[in-house]
């Protein structure tokens, strides 16, 4: 059984390119953890002060003792970018874990 992920995309909807983004981020945090089974990545589309959309990447991880690892939430005015910097902190507290 392989890693899974779910996407959910809130107030936009979503892309090609950032599901291709987030399956290769999710190959990185399986090299990395061994023991996560479930990625939930959730990327939300909220407007800025001047009404522009700032996307807001958190993921939610799950291991095969049941623990659930909660990945800060990271805003960024393209939601690539902000799912990566999500994937980048997965991938350094799951390094500080082992």
């Amino acid at each position: 059984m392989g890693l899974g992920m779910q996407i959910a995309y809130l107030g936009f909807s979503g892309s090609n390119v950032i599901e291709r983004e987030a399956g290769v981020e999710l190959v990185r945090l399986a090299g990395v953890a061994t023991d996560i089974v479930d990625c939930r990545l959730t990327i939300k589309a909220c407007p800025d002060p001047s009404g522009q959309p700032v996307y807001d990447a958190q993921l939610v991880l799950l291991t095969r003792d049941s623990e659930q690892v909660t990945v800060q939430r990271n805003a960024d005015a393209d939601p690539t970018v902000a799912m990566h910097h999500a994937f980048d902190d997965a991938v350094r507290i799951l390094r500080e874990r082992y």
